[in-house]
């Protein structure tokens, strides 16, 4: 089972988790657009690595393009996209990988239930 992190919990949990990478799933469309997570600033090494394209097809290379990576499996990574959809099917797909993952609940932009990354103020470009 994924564990679910709200965006507003982050940093606390960062604090009391360090060995933490942040790997964000959305579309090249979405990081020019809705801008991208600067993880760095809260101590969070990050990736982008889109699960799927603009337009809606799923990415068939990204198991390969994660592989290459490279990423320590002692390292919890942690999923994101802009609700928490995409990135719980990441965190599954990794997670299958004998990775550790959690995912970001209400992603960059928010959902229903949580305002996101963006609107929690935590750093972004």
């Amino acid at each position: 089972m994924i564990k679910q992190i709200p965006s507003k919990d982050l940093k606390e949990y960062i604090k009391q988790n360090p060995n933490c990478i942040l790997l964000d799933v959305r579309t090249e469309e979405e990081w020019i657009v809705d801008g991208k997570p600067e993880g760095e600033k809260i101590g969070l090494k990050t990736y982008f690595l889109s699960i799927q394209f603009s337009d809606k097809t799923f990415n068939k290379n990204f198991e390969v393009d994660f592989n290459k990576l490279n990423l320590n499996k002692d390292t919890e990574i942690l999923t994101m996209c802009m609700g928490g959809v995409r990135s719980q099917a990441a965190a599954e797909l990794i997670s299958k990988k004998n990775f550790k993952c959690s995912n970001i609940s209400d992603g960059f932009l928010g959902n229903n239930e949580n305002i996101g990354w963006k609107k929690n103020n935590l750093p972004c470009k």
